[in-house]
């Protein structure tokens, strides 16, 4: 039996505040037990010796997900997804850990096997807690879940919804009296509210199906309850496609591209009459979402200018405008006039007095610049917009303010690190709060104030902690770890993982991450696999395990670097856009210096070069492939071969159009042409693997195919796997690992000269082997 998709995790109302910035969910309930996290088999690391680690290893870790505080900040909810290797399934369970004490005293509240409990919220007096779960769902219906609710102190939890279609996603009202949730069959949702009775301390939710509060003609789409629990603001198509939907029914799937579809507004439903208002949207312009001042005074709203919307179905963020609605008065301001920009990350200060939102400071074209915070007082109608945060070097997006409004937080990378900075509005100074070694994220608790910390480093997978300041964020030592969920890390040989610099061919200083062999020695030279991230607006940090498995390479004798290339994030808006117009060239110079670097260091071995990456990492592996032949073996994945033909097949355009001399290729075929790794195939001598999942709508696997078929007629080794799915990676936990142990078979073979390639019964036998699992002292 599969448990629930990810995709089908409990999504948010739009607006709500959210604990963090990172949320990961998937779901399984009823007991409580003490949370002693065993490995089945051996003992601690200072029990027995140090392992390396292994792609099985990878797939066996779990993940932490949907942290709620309680709103006497006493206690933590999250969820734990297990993954059960041997069934190819896993499932998700309800974890409570005190913040005082933290993890070591954590206890799991759900045992429910095969099935998921997820999106835990606390009730607003804390007296119980609900969540969503499948567990009584019919066995061919998996995704289907009710509200269940949960005493803190554990025992049964008690189903409280019977929707025949399901809950999708809840809300408690801010005053605590109402729980609503949407339910419905899919595009036809509907919202519904049930009274949470008793007194405080002992208040319940009497199970039933609730009332339905809203009857709107199309489905609902996001929603929020209003500060003052009065109201419930939603997104919903103004009209019905009764006739798209019904030929649909009736079996008649075609598919239309890029097909007009009704326009959505804003709407607003009073429970209490079920009266249902437009509040903003109509002609003017379709709403996309919105999100609602603390004080309930203005909503922000996102949404795109009618004649755009329809002459515009794909990339339509591009095309998105702001606009303020002021509730007292109804009155809607369209904040920004935008041209291929697409403003986002609109936010209010928690006094109400600024609206701000994170672009360029250009509007009116599209570019790839720095995002400054633009801010003014929200009532200032019609006035002008200050700029901040200008002189840093990097994008700013709030994360969250403090109190007073004076400063807004805000995540961003540096170099090889993640790391939370601040902008003080008045001043318009930004400051970096955090200095760690590490990829860090720090979101804020809107009700309890708590700052709860997402962190990871080189020997420490994705961990909870909270912090009990703001100051303190200086110091981890200071900071409670509140999940462990894979203690079993502590007993593989890691790579030592650091930062390294180097200059390019044209003298600019380039950076990336080098994870040395385990055991490495100096003086002696090792083979070397470069891991190319993909993006190209992205960066390999400081993390656990890095991009591509590079610990296990780490731990058989591989170094890996993993190169912050031109057209990467985290170095700065000329080192971001310094591949525009000429998009290989020099992200391509940068790292073969890198590798030229590691050379001179002695610690890389010239005749031994690997290379692989995805996505925009495999871009320029397709190009190393027809530049060079110093490697002697590239894995390609979902690259490109040929930007005129994925112009047409991708799901994006704008761009890629952007990279490659922002002309239509209709106007200049040969600035996509000359940028295309196909030209030039006939240079090709390294043996290369392609991996392409085949419905991927990203970078489609026909340019895989190109590749693969030109390879093959040229005479260079060459194997093609193509996973099922619609998605730009690869979601099927198995298939993962054949990608990650056929690419890895490859290398030995072709670069270090040993093992026949790759073997199925490579990833048989993890099958019928016992498995090193993480499991609770319960469940053994």
């Amino acid at each position: 039996m599969k448990p629930d998709a990810p995709s089908a995790r409990f999504a948010r109302p739009s607006g709500r505040r959210i604990h963090l910035l990172l949320l990961f969910a998937l779901g399984a309930g009823v007991a409580l037990q003490p949370a002693e996290l065993l490995l089945a088999q051996g003992g601690s690391a200072q029990q027995s010796e140090l392992r390396a680690m292994t792609f099985l290893d990878v797939q066996h870790l779990r993940s932490w997900g949907s942290p709620a505080i309680s709103p006497d900040g006493a206690w933590l909810l999250h969820t734990v997804n297990t993954p059960d290797w041997d069934e190819a399934r896993s499932q998700s369970d309800i974890w409570m850990v005190p913040t005082a004490e933290g993890a070591p005293a954590a206890r799991r509240m759900t045992f429910t096997e095969e099935k998921n409990e997820t999106s835990p919220s606390w009730s607003p007096d804390g007296s119980f807690f609900v969540f969503l779960s499948n567990r009584d769902a019919p066995q061919n219906s998996q995704s289907r879940n009710q509200l269940y609710l949960m005493r803190p102190g554990g025992g049964e939890a008690q189903q409280i919804t019977t929707a025949s279609e399901g809950v999708s996603n809840f809300e408690f009202s801010p005053d605590g009296n109402w729980l609503a949730f949407r339910s419905g069959p899919s595009g036809r949702e509907q919202l519904y509210r049930m009274p949470v009775e008793g007194s405080s301390g002992s208040r319940a939710l009497e199970p039933g199906d609730g009332e339905k509060v809203t009857d709107h003609g199309a489905g609902v789409g996001s929603w929020e309850w209003t500060p003052d629990s009065r109201a419930i603001y939603f997104v919903a198509a103004d009209s019905l496609d009764s006739q798209e939907r019904l030929r649909r029914e009736k079996g008649f799937s075609v598919d239309i591209r890029n097909m007009e579809t009704p326009l959505a507004s804003l709407w607003r439903v009073d429970p209490a009459t079920r009266n249902i208002t437009r509040a903003a949207g109509g002609d003017s312009f379709s709403v996309n979402g919105f999100t609602l001042s603390d004080d309930g005074r203005w909503v922000g709203i996102t949404g795109g200018a009618t004649e755009r919307y329809r002459r515009n179905i794909q990339e339509q963020g591009l095309h998105s405008d702001l606009y303020l609605l002021e509730i007292a008065t109804g009155h809607v301001e369209q904040l920004t006039e935008t041209n291929e920009v697409g403003p986002g990350g609109m936010t209010f200060s928690p006094d109400g007095r600024w609206v701000a939102f994170s672009a360029p400071e250009q509007l009116d074209a599209y570019s790839m610049a720095n995002r400054h915070l633009h801010i003014r007082e929200v009532g200032d109608r019609g006035g002008a917009w200050r700029i901040l945060g200008r002189d840093f070097d990097g994008h700013i997006s709030a994360s969250f303010w403090s109190d007073d409004g004076n400063t807004v937080y805000f995540n961003e990378g540096i170099r090889a690190t993640r790391q939370l900075l601040a902008l003080d509005v008045t001043r318009d100074e930004v400051r970096q709060v955090t200095q760690a070694e590490a990829a860090l994220s720090v979101g804020r608790d809107t009700d309890t104030g708590a700052i709860l910390v997402t962190y990871q480093d080189p020997t420490t997978p994705s961990t909870l902690y909270l912090a009990p300041s703001m100051e303190a964020l200086a110091d981890r030592a200071r900071w409670t770890q509140l999940t462990d969920v894979n203690p079993q890390v502590r007993e593989f040989a890691l790579g030592a993982q650091r930062e390294i610099t180097w200059t390019s061919s044209d003298g600019v200083e380039v950076g990336g991450v080098l994870t040395l062999p385990v055991g490495y020695r100096e003086g002696t030279r090792y083979p070397l696999i470069v891991a190319i991230h993909g993006g190209p607006a992205s960066a390999d940090v400081l993390g656990f395990n890095g991009g591509y498995g590079s610990q296990i390479y780490a731990g058989d004798g591989y170094a890996v670097l993993k190169p912050n290339y031109r057209g990467s994030t985290n170095y700065g808006e000329a080192f971001r856009t310094g591949i525009v117009g000429n998009y290989f060239p020099p992200g391509y110079e940068d790292i073969m210096t890198g590798v030229d670097h590691l050379i001179a260091e002695g610690i890389v071995d010239g005749e031994q070069l690997g290379a692989l990456g995805w996505s925009a990492g495999g871009h320029w592996s397709n190009w190393i492939l027809v530049n060079t032949d110093r490697f002697k073996a590239i894995s390609s994945g979902a690259g490109t071969s040929n930007w005129i033909s994925m112009y047409a097949q991708s799901d994006v355009q704008r761009n890629r159009q952007f990279y490659l001399g922002d002309q239509l290729p209709y106007h200049d075929f040969d600035a996509y042409w000359d940028q295309s790794p196909l030209k030039y195939i006939t240079n090709a001598r390294t043996p290369t693997m392609i991996h392409v999942v085949e419905g991927d709508p990203r970078v489609p696997s026909p340019q895989s195919v190109e590749l693969h078929m030109a390879l093959r007629q040229l005479g260079v080794p060459t194997e093609l796997f193509m996973y099922p799915g619609q998605t730009h990676g690869i979601t099927q936990p198995r298939n993962r690992l054949v990608k990650s142990v056929s690419e890895k078979a490859w290398m030995d073979h072709y670069v270090r000269g040993i093992g026949e390639g790759f073997e199925w019964r490579q990833v048989l036998e993890t099958l019928e082997a016992p498995t090193a699992e993480v499991v609770d002292s319960n469940d053994r």
